[in-house]
């Protein structure tokens, strides 16, 4: 599961981390941070923020851990559950499945899944902006194009503890400096409708 609203930041927000950078705006400085932690039955998660005050932002995502029953850890303690790749999402739409790995492949990417009415382009970090640029000449903007944690383990939850993770993770997102949450959080298609419709 990978979460997040790096897109959808408010306009204030990015106003106010443009002016940060301007000369004369006395402005805050806004750093990009990452926290490790654990959820509910040992669901690995990573926490990716921006914030102009480490401390309050440290503080708030720690006791958020706390409150929901989980527990930090130290930055980069979760490198052995994740691997930090390129993601690039297609519609459907826009090529076969075939012809999209076949393109993917050449341009550099070391994986293509197409599935959910997507194609799913994987790459190393340091072949990401070849890839999209490559693509992007191809096939046009892609949905989604960013550096990504993805999961190479998967933690399967039963609906009590899903339930106890989707809390989690929605508390995380609804920080203003949380940009983007990531978990290896295994959840069933049958639990998720069920947690959905309540």
């Amino acid at each position: 599961i990978i979460t997040g609203k790096a897109a959808n930041m408010p306009n204030s927000r990015i106003d106010s981390a443009i002016k940060s950078g301007l000369p004369g705006q006395g402005g805050a400085d806004y750093k990009e941070m990452r926290y490790d932690g654990y959820g509910t039955a040992g669901v690995a998660i990573i926490v990716d923020a921006l914030t102009d005050n480490k401390n309050r932002t440290a503080s708030d995502v720690r006791s958020t851990f706390t409150k929901y029953g989980g527990s930090m850890g130290e930055t980069g303690s979760l490198d052995f559950v994740f691997d930090r790749m390129g993601v690039i999402v297609y519609p459907e739409a826009v090529a076969s499945a075939d012809d999209m790995f076949e393109a993917a492949l050449e341009a550099g990417a070391s994986d293509v899944i197409s599935e959910n009415e997507a194609h799913e382009i994987r790459t190393a970090v340091e072949d990401f902006a070849t890839v999209r640029d490559t693509l992007s000449e191809k096939y046009g903007d892609a949905k989604e194009a960013e550096l990504s944690y993805i999961p190479n383990t998967m933690t399967e939850l039963t609906e009590s503890q899903a339930t106890s993770i989707m809390k989690l993770l929605d508390i995380l997102e609804d920080n203003d400096d949380v940009q983007k949450v990531f978990t290896n959080a295994d959840i069933s298609d049958e639990i998720m409708e069920k947690l959905s419709s309540e």
